[in-house]
């Protein structure tokens, strides 16, 4: 009798068990494929301000459904380290842009990939002209922070990309100002 119902609780644990690590593995994994970028573009211009754009694909390489809910572009260049230029941005869905800097939520199918946007807008400051604010431009990095959710519990995850004063000197048409 003992050894039936010993016999039982070890098929019990290993029945939970095998539940348990099927379950667990079976949840979202939202990758964003930084090395695939595409190239900082210009998507507006004028004499005070340029606003540039890179798209990156997000892939869910889980086996389940995921949910990006929210979406930031977060540029990082405190006056401290230049302050010739005042930068903000955007995030939005590539072919579905917003006036309003709302990120609507979107899903991801397992093993299926969407394009986020990453928009920066770059405004000359101090009475510089664009050019004379890019000339002496420094490196700063560009935080796309984003909240999913799928099995698992919401959180934040950032993918982060240099804009090089070099790349921006470059794009713009200026040269950099040794200093």
């Amino acid at each position: 009798m003992l050894t039936i119902l010993i016999g039982l609780l070890v098929a019990a644990a290993v029945v939970i068990l095998a539940v348990a690590m099927f379950l667990n593995g079976r949840k979202e994994k939202v990758v964003p494929k930084l090395e695939s970028r595409t190239p900082f573009k210009i998507e507006s211009r004028d004499e005070k301000s340029v606003t540039l754009s890179t798209t990156i694909e997000f892939r869910n390489e889980g086996t389940q459904s995921a949910m990006i809910v929210d979406a930031i572009c977060h540029p990082l260049l405190p006056f401290e380290q230049y302050d010739g230029m005042n930068v903000r941005g955007r995030a939005e869905r590539e072919g579905v842009p917003r006036e309003d800097d709302y990120f609507e939520a979107l899903v991801i199918e397992h093993q299926q990939s969407v394009n986020l946007v990453a928009k920066v807008t770059l405004t000359a400051r101090k009475n510089l002209s664009l050019e004379e604010a890019v000339a002496h431009m420094v490196d700063f990095p560009v935080e796309f922070i984003y909240r999913e959710v799928g099995r698992t519990e919401m959180h934040w995850s950032i993918a982060r990309v240099i804009l090089t004063a070099e790349e921006l000197a470059k794009i713009v048409g200026v040269e950099l100002v040794k200093e």
